[in-house]
């Protein structure tokens, strides 16, 4: 699977990025690290750049979230769960209890967990479901999928196209320290929000 992946960005660039990412936000055959890492170390052996792979890869997440979103927007918690202890989602790499760890992410930081939950793994995926259920404007959640996705992208291929020929090093040390990864990441992001508006109140 891995090879097929590589192959596909190695002949269709940016298009196989996009779908790639696309396919992965919707269920992780693929772990979005192996996809962007390889894909920033792919700029320097193909036409593709940095920033061409980063809007690629934050279309790819935003139409798979809209999917995710349509599907909240059908479905409650209960049937969710239901589906999650299905063989098929299993072998997908589900697990049941991945809709209530979403639910309750949500749950706690709102609508501002679109944004943040983004850059948190398993979450990542699945924080779009919640939103769909918690009927979030349509508007509001493009946005912080956007962002969301937009940071993250940026950080694994920037890392990526920086380690070069050593990418795979990134996977192995997020797959270590995911939660780790993870949880600095979302304290920084706080950190400058919080920042931010601060300097905005004073401003005002």
């Amino acid at each position: 699977m891995t090879n097929l992946v590589f192959d596909l960005i190695n002949q269709f660039g940016y298009l196989a990025i996009s779908l790639l990412i696309a396919i992965e936000n919707i269920f992780p055959p693929i772990p979005s690290e192996v996809i962007l890492s390889f894909a920033g170390f792919a700029t320097h052996h193909s036409q593709m750049n940095v920033f061409g792979v980063i809007i690629a890869s934050t279309i790819g997440a935003v139409v798979g979230a809209l999917v995710l979103y349509w599907i909240g927007t059908l479905l409650n918690p209960d049937r969710l769960e239901k589906l999650f202890d299905h063989k098929l989602f299993k072998l997908l790499g589900f697990k049941k209890g991945d809709v209530q760890k979403a639910i309750r992410w949500f749950d706690k930081y709102g609508t501002g967990a679109i944004f943040y939950g983004r850059c948190i793994p398993v979450v990542r995926s699945l924080i779009s479901i919640p939103a769909g259920i918690a009927k979030v404007k349509l508007p509001n959640f493009l946005i912080y999928t956007s962002l969301g996705s937009l940071l993250w992208n940026a950080i694994l291929v920037g890392l990526g196209s920086y380690m070069g020929e050593n990418w795979e090093q990134i996977v192995l040390i997020f797959e270590e320290y995911s939660l780790i990864i993870g949880g600095l990441i979302l304290i920084a992001l706080i950190y400058f929000s919080c920042k931010w508006y601060k300097q905005k109140i004073k401003a005002d």
